[in-house]
């Protein structure tokens, strides 16, 4: 008697881990690091920025407020700095990939330096309902941040990680943290009735430490709620993976739905040199396509200005996304870049069967 076959595998589950869905990712060698810093340190690069990092004073008043606001809370970003941002929608108050800490690093004595504070302290911040996490390089998982997160008065927040990383949260004492493949969903009960978050394709890798590339899943997130819907990429190389993301949710982002995303949190930094970096990080060029090809009603840039972490200066950014957003004739509203500290309101999400 014959049995049948086992569950299939989805493609993007190795023995060993994972990998991307349209590269075979390989992280670089140890040639090719070393290449990689000769070739910058002959150049001089990264160069100093231009001007100083633009830095707002928070709205600390408003954003507590707004916390508290339950059913009547506002829809709101605010960028914390690199790819850190308090977002406000639903009723709920969420941060991505929560970086406070001096240096992006394994330790605080080396690696790279912040170069502007926090736009908000830890101990400034609202109550945090949700922490979302993109993957575990340490400019992104940052064990200091979320601890403290796990401590905030009120009680811990929930966070939402991609597979593998469940056990790493339950090292540090965390047990609010679930788990989700690509594609996967976890709903929330909120004051306007439920959100729902879904872990997205990104193309980029995972590694805490030298033996363990590629053993926990990475990715962006979807969330939806009644009055916003926010896409975080994460970090993420360019590829298909979001032309399929618009595919995957067009049945509820109709124009009578309310359409696309109403804001999506795109990477615009850490992109150069290309031959290193262009599997994994994408550049400003590439990230105008990802919000095209969202159909993303606005972004706001993000994983800039805060770590020196490749051979653009930190301010190359912004500038590099004016310049082309003049070339396409795009309003820079369309997609924009805050400063540090800085919160940006936005319109609620109305459904045309509402504005009837």
């Amino acid at each position: 008697m014959s049995s049948s076959p086992g569950p299939t595998k989805p493609p993007h589950h190795r023995a060993r881990g994972f990998q991307n869905n349209y590269i075979e990712f390989q992280p670089k060698s140890l040639a090719e690091l070393l290449r990689w810093r000769r070739e910058a340190a002959r150049a001089g690069l990264p160069r100093s920025p231009l001007a100083p990092i633009p830095r707002a004073a928070p709205d600390l008043p408003w954003l507590h407020a707004n916390a508290k606001a339950g059913a009547r809370m506002a829809p709101a970003v605010t960028w914390i700095g690199h790819s850190t941002v308090l977002a406000q929608l639903g009723g709920l108050t969420l941060l991505t990939d929560p970086m406070f800490s001096e240096r992006a690093s394994p330790v605080q004595f080396a690696g790279p330096r912040r170069h502007v504070p926090p736009g908000i302290a830890l101990p400034e911040l609202p109550h945090v309902d949700l922490v979302l996490v993109s993957h575990n390089h340490y400019d992104h998982l940052d064990a200091a941040s979320v601890t403290a997160l796990k401590r905030q008065p009120g009680g811990p927040p929930l966070f939402v990680v991609p597979l593998g990383l469940q056990p790493w949260f339950r090292a540090q004492g965390i047990r609010h943290a679930v788990e989700l493949d690509w594609w996967d969903s976890h709903r929330i009960a909120t004051p306007q009735g439920e959100a729902e978050v879904v872990l997205v394709p990104a193309q980029h890798w995972s590694s805490r430490g030298p033996r363990d590339a590629l053993a926990t899943l990475w990715g962006g997130f979807a969330v939806f709620a009644p009055d916003c819907h926010l896409l975080f990429a994460g970090d993420t190389g360019y590829s298909r993976d979001f032309s399929d993301i618009r595919r995957h949710f067009e049945s509820r982002q109709t124009a009578a739905q309310g359409g696309g995303f109403d804001i999506a949190l795109l990477p615009i930094g850490a992109y150069a040199p290309r031959w290193f970096m262009s599997a994994q990080h994408v550049n400003v060029e590439e990230a105008l396509q990802i919000h095209d090809d969202l159909g993303a009603k606005r972004s706001l840039g993000v994983h800039w200005g805060t770590f020196e972490l490749t051979d653009e200066s930190l301010d190359e950014p912004p500038r590099k996304l004016a310049e082309l957003r003049v070339a396409r004739g795009m309003p820079e509203d369309d997609f924009f870049v805050m400063a540090i500290g800085e919160t940006r309101k936005l319109a609620p999400r109305v459904a045309a069967t509402k504005r009837t």
